[in-house]
């Protein structure tokens, strides 16, 4: 069975992910779980992931934000296509005095 949704990613996404791949091997398994998650609920309809659509960010910018552990990865949904537009990390010192 096709999955609902076709997972996309900008050529800035690939840079940054290429770049994060250098000191982050685990974030090459994260990936795939990241498409596995984008391929079947974006939306997250199910309630199961870490995802929140973001609040006054233009179309292309990334107004979907999926968080997996440190990870976080912003995009954009259009129809049934999903277009991955960021990864980063979250910064260590975010929530700490």
């Amino acid at each position: 069975m096709t999955p609902p949704f076709s997972v996309r990613s900008t050529p800035r996404f690939e840079r940054l992910f290429r770049n994060m791949l250098k000191a982050h091997r685990e974030l090459r398994a994260i990936r795939d779980r990241v498409g596995e998650i984008l391929e079947t609920d974006p939306y997250n309809l199910t309630r199961r992931y870490n995802i929140k659509k973001l609040v006054a960010i233009p179309p292309g910018e990334g107004q979907w934000r999926l968080a997996l552990g440190r990870f976080r990865f912003r995009y954009d949904i259009d129809g049934a296509i999903v277009e991955l537009v960021y990864c980063g990390l979250r910064r260590e010192d975010t929530y700490r005095d």
